[in-house]
């Protein structure tokens, strides 16, 4: 900066060079404060990660019930008799999996035999239950 001289109206052409020194000593007390703590190394024990498990999918059965009130069983016709024995052996297949019962009702199909066919599954332990649109 040129700073006008009132006596000689000359300018001056000298550097302040304060504000520079009292930046570098902010920045050397900076790095004097900061250079152990980039050199101090802390050991860390990290876990080491294992692969994920692969699980294996659960049983599905697909139960339908049609207009006329007929069940069938992945396909194959069963009666409302013989449906409490197969829950059961279903529910009882593998216990670490449980299965996943999907029931498909037809629309038209009365609502008496759906409710009678959930609380079959109910009581013969059947825990995971899906509704499918036919």
């Amino acid at each position: 900066m040129a700073f006008a001289n009132n006596a000689s109206h000359r300018s001056v052409a000298e550097i302040n060079i304060t504000p520079l020194v009292d930046v570098m000593l902010v920045l050397l007390v900076i790095f004097m404060v900061a250079a152990p703590v980039l050199t101090h190394r802390i050991r860390l024990d990290l876990p080491q990660a294992a692969p994920p498990q692969t699980v294996a999918p659960p049983t599905v059965v697909d139960l339908r019930i049609d207009a006329a009130g007929g069940v069938s069983w992945n396909g194959a016709p069963t009666s409302l008799d013989a449906l409490p024995a197969q829950l059961g052996d279903l529910a009882q297949a593998d216990p670490t999996h449980p299965p996943l019962l999907r029931v498909a009702p037809n629309a038209d199909a009365d609502y008496g035999v759906v409710a009678r066919v959930l609380a079959m599954a109910r009581n013969a332990g059947v825990e995971r239950i899906g509704f499918v649109r036919r």
